[in-house]
């Protein structure tokens, strides 16, 4: 049964620009059908005639929802050589306080605004399981519940990626005080997956996942555990990982084994399309080889690798061995896609010292740079996202055509001029499973999700 008829005079479709474009969306949220150059250049009866170019809405393969609430609190100088491990000690405090309404609160007002930036979809890599005082709460999955009710209230699509977190360094150190709330081992996360499948169980805007936090904090048997945990329970289900993001990590690796992480990864586990590796900055050549051909996600936070001072993935030999990738807002200094994939880009420039760096088949950077964050954050997502086809969810963006970076511009133009020209937010309009949750860049919930947000902030910085 046909839910929507949408009309557009310009979508980005997965052959490329198509002019006059009429999509058809059933009950359950997903494209039932796409006719280019309708006849007439109407939209036909029933039919709603958008206000603006059309594009796949983004997803987000990468984010701590409770990071939202510190985002701007790490930014004065505190030690002479402060880094990703001193800005660490500050995450563990706010950890220390986080009740689950307030996670709730978080998640649901960050949810609002990564939809109101252009992301459709979120892969949530979630640790928090436990209370403060590291006890497990009476439903294990209590707040990653929390975080599928904020998705919900928001209209936003997730997958969610409960975290195996045992231990605290290589070769299973024991977690720091600061790390009781994360800790489960294969028994314990899978408990929590198992439950929050059930509590997704029919509803085609969630998946869930698994995420061994990296290998710092797992052992080769509790990973192997719990990988053969998970594919019981679903064999398809996505796995993400951080690995080599700073350089601490990889010369503690090297200590552990005699390998690089990446390298150890690839060589003992069955990395495949179903796995998304986070950053992945710090890989000497044959390791970016290795991981474009095991046909996984390099999980790309440009932002978030910019205000850490993680350093920069090596764009250019991923790109030329054909790797996959997506983006993610990792602790959501920024909520924007655009600047994800212009920070990326620029990243490589200024250490290339050259302009167009991250190129494609075609000559568009900022069409290609767009293409690719949505092939590779669908993949890693393990959900039909990233392309207006039949099939597909009905996840789309509506570009306001009077934005003045966008003034004149069709096709390909419009993408790299809207990848890197202007701070101004040029998403109109937003459709989720083909109901609008943004409409003239409002987002149906904000008011009240910015209420629950500014009520946590202020009791946790109180």
């Amino acid at each position: 049964m046909i839910f929507h008829r949408l009309f557009a005079e310009q979508a980005l479709l997965p052959d490329g620009w198509a002019r006059n474009v009429l999509f058809e969306v059933d009950a359950d949220g997903f494209v039932s059908a796409v006719t280019a150059d309708s006849p007439g250049q109407s939209p036909g009866e029933g039919a709603e005639r958008v206000a603006g170019p059309v594009v796949p809405g983004m997803a987000n393969l990468h984010s701590h929802a409770f990071q939202r609430v510190m985002a701007g609190l790490a930014e004065q100088a505190a030690h002479p050589d402060d880094s990703f491990w001193t800005w660490r000690e500050l995450m563990y405090r706010f950890v220390g306080r986080l009740d689950p309404p307030q996670i709730e609160a978080i998640a649901t007002q960050l949810y609002v605004e990564l939809l109101k930036a252009g992301y459709t979809a979120v892969g949530e890599f979630h640790y928090l399981h436990h209370a403060p005082d590291g006890a497990a709460y009476a439903d294990r999955a209590e707040t990653g519940k929390r975080l599928l009710a904020a998705a919900r209230t928001a209209g936003l699509g997730i997958t969610l990626l409960p975290v195996l977190y045992g231990y605290g360094g290589f070769g299973g150190q024991p977690l720091g005080e600061g790390q009781r709330r994360f800790r489960n081992d294969p028994e314990g996360i899978l408990e929590i997956v198992a439950r929050l499948q059930a509590a997704a169980s029919g509803d085609p805007q969630v998946r869930i996942g698994l995420a061994p936090h990296s290998l710092r904090a797992v052992t080769p048997g509790s990973l192997s555990e719990a990988l053969e945990g998970v594919n019981a329970l679903d064999p398809a289900a996505p796995l993400h990982i951080h690995v080599a993001e700073q350089t601490k990590e990889v010369e503690e690796c090297l200590a552990w084994c005699g390998r690089r992480p990446v390298a150890w990864l690839l060589g003992e586990v069955a990395v495949d399309s179903r796995w998304c590796l986070v950053h992945a900055t710090h890989m000497e050549s044959s390791e970016t080889g290795a991981l474009a051909r095991s046909g996984a996600v390099a999980g790309l936070c440009p932002t978030t690798e910019a205000n850490l001072g993680d350093g920069l993935f090596d764009g250019p030999r991923f790109w030329t061995a054909g790797g996959a990738w997506g983006i993610g807002s990792d602790s959501h200094v920024s909520q924007s896609p655009i600047e994800e994939l212009r920070l990326l880009e620029y990243g490589q420039r200024l250490r290339d010292r050259r302009r167009n760096v991250l190129r494609g088949t075609a000559p568009g950077v900022g069409a290609e740079l767009f293409r690719g964050a949505l092939a590779g954050g669908a993949q890693a997502l393990g959900r039909p996202l990233g392309r207006l086809a039949p099939g597909s969810r009905a996840d789309l963006l509506v570009l306001d055509p009077e934005t003045p970076a966008l003034i004149g511009l069709e096709g390909d133009p419009l993408l790299d001029a809207l990848v890197f020209a202007g701070n101004v937010n040029p998403v109109r309009d937003v459709a989720v499973g083909g109901r609008w949750v943004v409409r003239q860049g409002r987002h149906t919930a904000e008011a009240q999700a910015l209420r629950g947000f500014a009520e946590a902030r202020r009791a946790l910085l109180a």
